[in-house]
C-alpha cells in the first residue's frame, strides 16, 4: 500500500501561580502507527509518566511547575495514502450480538445525550435500514443540520444544544452524531485526533486539533467526520471515549494561564519539508 509522510505535534506554553497536577492525551498510540521519529520536550525539565485510562488510552501525568513552561510533542509518521474505509452493505448488529467492548458505547453520556434525543433520532432516522447507509444518512443531516462555527461554544454545550440551536464546533457534531447513533441502539464513541489537509483545499482557518467519531457496524469500527461529512485521509486518533469529558486533552487541577498553544499536522516530503501548508501557517513551533 502506497504511504504518505506526515508531521504531527502540539506545544502548550502555560503560566502557573503554583505547581499544578496536570494529565495530557496529546500523544496518538504509536504502536498502531509506522513512526519515524517522535519525541517530547518540555521546558523546563519537568518528570513526565505514562499512565492509562478506562478506554485504554495512554496520556502523561506532570505536575506544571510555578512560573512559566512549555511541554511540546512532536513526530512524523507514515500512514497510507487511503481513504477512510467505507462499506455500505456493513450491517447493524443486534445489541445481543455485540461484543463486550462496545456496549459502553450506547448509553447516554454527559454531552452525548442520546435518550434526550431519543424520539427525535427515531422519528428523523427509524424508517431507514439499519446498517452503514442509516448511519451515513445520521452524518449527511449533523453536517447539514449543524453549521460549523469557529470558536462559538463553550465546554458546557452539548448533542442536545447543537441539535436545538443548529451551530457549534467539530466537537459539538460530534457529539450530536454520537448521540442519534446511540439513541438507534448504535454503538458510536467520540474521537480525538488529528487530520491533516491532505488531497482537499486548505482550511482557512488555523490548525487545531479534531474531533470525530467511530461507530461498530458488523465486526468492526468505521470513522465517520460530520463535520467534513466526507471520507479523507490521514484521521490519526489520540483517544477515544463516550464524549469530549473522556478525552480531555488537558485536565488540570489548578487554573495556570495557557499563554499559547499550537497544533501542527501536514504532510511532509521525504526531506521533512512541508507540503501544501494552509495560508499563513508556520508548522514551526516558536519555540524550536
Amino acid at each position: 500500500m502506497d504511504t504518505r509522510l506526515l508531521a504531527l505535534g502540539a506545544s502548550f506554553r502555560h503560566v502557573a501561580s503554583v505547581p499544578t497536577p496536570t494529565m495530557i492525551m496529546i500523544e496518538p498510540d504509536l504502536r498502531g502507527l509506522d513512526v519515524v521519529q517522535a519525541g517530547w520536550r518540555t521546558t523546563p525539565d519537568i518528570e513526565l509518566c505514562d499512565y492509562t485510562d478506562l478506554y485504554g488510552n495512554v496520556g502523561k501525568r506532570f505536575v506544571l511547575p510555578a512560573g512559566e513552561s512549555v511541554y511540546a510533542w512532536k513526530a512524523v509518521v507514515r500512514v497510507p495514502d487511503a481513504l477512510d474505509d467505507a462499506d455500505p452493505d456493513a450491517p447493524q448488529c443486534p445489541v445481543t450480538d455485540l461484543p463486550d467492548e462496545a456496549l459502553p458505547f450506547l448509553l447516554p453520556s454527559r454531552y452525548c445525550q442520546s435518550d434526550l434525543l431519543s424520539g427525535d433520532a427515531w422519528r428523523l432516522f427509524g424508517g431507514l435500514e439499519p446498517g452503514y447507509r442509516r448511519v451515513q444518512a445520521i452524518s449527511d443531516f449533523v453536517h447539514e443540520r449543524v453549521e460549523y462555527r469557529t470558536g462559538s461554544t463553550t465546554s458546557s454545550y452539548t448533542a442536545v444544544d447543537a441539535f436545538t440551536n443548529g451551530y457549534g464546533i467539530c466537537r459539538d457534531l460530534a457529539h450530536t452524531f454520537v448521540a442519534l447513533c446511540r439513541a438507534l441502539n448504535i454503538p458510536a464513541r467520540y474521537v480525538s485526533g488529528y487530520l491533516p489537509d491532505m488531497d482537499v483545499p486548505p482550511l482557512p482557518t488555523e490548525m487545531d486539533f479534531h474531533a470525530f467519531a467511530e461507530v461498530y457496524l458488523g465486526d468492526r469500527w468505521w470513522t465517520f467526520d460530520p463535520r467534513h461529512n466526507a471520507r479523507r485521509k490521514g484521521h490519526v486518533p489520540i483517544c477515544r471515549g463516550r464524549d469530549a469529558a473522556d478525552c480531555a486533552l488537558a485536565t488540570y487541577f489548578g487554573s495556570p494561564w495557557l499563554k499559547r498553544m499550537l497544533v501542527t499536522t501536514h504532510e511532509v516530503d521525504a526531506d521533512g519539508n512541508p507540503v501544501g501548508l494552509r495560508t499563513g501557517y508556520d508548522p514551526q513551533f516558536p519555540d524550536d
